[in-house]
């Protein structure tokens, strides 16, 4: 290799390893300036496909050309209208569409805290997916099992946090699976947690299409929980499928989780074992357990989003679950696997996913070029925070050359 091409390599690894460095203000400023050029871009991409269309009512005439949509509205709507107006007058926080994003965001915060506490490990947990599934299906099947057992003012009492807890467990128990594969028998958790999500997927489908199928319903689900199994609305319009408590228990789990990586003493083996594992190994640390905890504890939440999912939003489990799980890998890598950026993270997918059904029905324009929308500021703000994980690991690797690590973080 030419010596140019090893100074242009070399200048590549020293931004990388300076990208990985930056502040935490550094990188807000960052994602807002991502976030803006990816805007601009957008603007310019529905500019010209609304020239390029054909309409009945176009929004503006331009030398002969017509413009069927209109750039500026298009992005009023997806973020504005996800938070249902908040300009116009009579604007309430407890708004239908303001409900319909935080509902989002809730689910998301507890995949991307599954995914986050994985890779801050130095593992890939591409199974959250499946772990929810299988939260969700546990959940809402102990909750039909327990609902008899108990009634009046006990079961609204008991059955929530049941539920709860049957998600964690099934969650839990199925990202033990990934986990004690890796740490016994090397396996490559990429692989094993991907074959997972199909198994639980169809496992699914057959228990739900078979033994717990609701007789009286054409959907593939189970019987519905009873009102004492399903969180309750309190503050917002119960239609909204949203519960201000479930958002609550999830900020619960980011503070608990940030407390587990920040002050303890399991959480600062599982940040070393993800930065430097060959160091970690050195001083002490039983790498096979702590792959097995981290996967456990990872499925574990993925779980209990499962569990949210089903006793907030559904009222009963349906096969056909959306990729809550997949979506929290990049809410995850866009936080940069910070326990409270996960917060922000799910809250910018929420808007996104809550402001794309305003945009189908405000405007004229094709759900696909929604679609171009979301992915264009979603790559924008999370390639920074994925090429800055990268210098981190390069960073480590300077130190620790037999370093696996897969952007682990040890002071965010």
């Amino acid at each position: 290799m030419s010596a140019d091409g090893e100074s242009w390599r070399e200048t590549a690894r020293r931004r990388l390893i300076a990208l990985g460095q930056t502040s935490v203000g550094e990188r807000v400023l960052i994602a807002a300036s991502a976030l803006l050029l990816s805007i601009l871009l957008g603007t310019v991409i529905v500019f010209v496909a609304g020239l390029l269309a054909t309409c009945r009512d176009p929004v503006l005439t331009i030398g002969g050309s017509t413009l069927c949509y209109d750039p500026f509205y298009v992005f009023d709507r997806l973020f504005l209208g996800a938070l249902g107006d908040p300009f116009a007058g009579g604007w309430s926080p407890l708004n239908p569409q303001f409900a319909l994003t935080l509902r989002e965001t809730t689910v998301l915060v507890f995949t991307g805290l599954s995914v986050a506490l994985a890779f801050r490990a130095g593992i890939f947990n591409i199974g959250t997916q499946g772990q929810l599934v299988m939260g969700g299906l546990l959940s809402a099947l102990t909750v039909l099992w327990a609902a008899p057992l108990v009634s009046g003012g006990l079961g609204a009492v008991l059955l929530v946090p049941l539920g709860i807890l049957a998600g964690a467990v099934g969650g839990g128990a199925y990202g033990a699976i990934p986990g004690a594969l890796k740490a016994y028998a090397e396996a490559n958790e990429v692989i094993t947690t991907i074959m997972l999500n199909f198994v639980a997927v169809l496992v699914a489908r057959y228990l739900v299409t078979g033994p717990f199928n609701d007789p009286n319903s054409q959907a593939n689900q189970t019987p519905p929980l009873p009102a004492a199994g399903q969180f309750p609305s309190v503050i917002f319009d119960p239609r909204t499928d949203f519960s201000i408590l479930a958002l609550l228990l999830a900020l619960a789990f980011v503070a608990g989780v940030y407390y587990l990586l920040t002050a303890t003493a399991f959480g600062y083996d599982l940040r070393t074992a993800g930065i430097q594992p060959a160091a970690a190994e050195y001083g002490g640390v039983d790498a096979a357990r702590t792959v097995v905890s981290s996967l456990t504890l990872s499925g574990a939440i993925g779980g209990v989003g499962g569990a949210v999912y089903v006793m907030m939003i559904l009222g009963t489990f349906q096969t056909g679950v959306p990729s809550y799980g997949f979506d929290g890998i990049t809410v995850s890598i866009l936080a940069g696997n910070n326990p409270v950026g996960v917060v922000f993270a799910a809250l910018l997918f929420g808007v996104l996913k809550s402001g794309s059904t305003v945009v189908a029905f405000a405007t004229n324009v094709p759900p696909q070029l929604v679609g171009v929308l979301r992915g264009l500021i979603i790559l924008f703000v999370a390639m920074p925070e994925f090429f800055r994980l990268v210098g981190r690991r390069l960073a480590a690797g300077q130190d620790d050359p037999g370093t696996a690590a897969i952007g682990g973080e040890a002071d965010d």
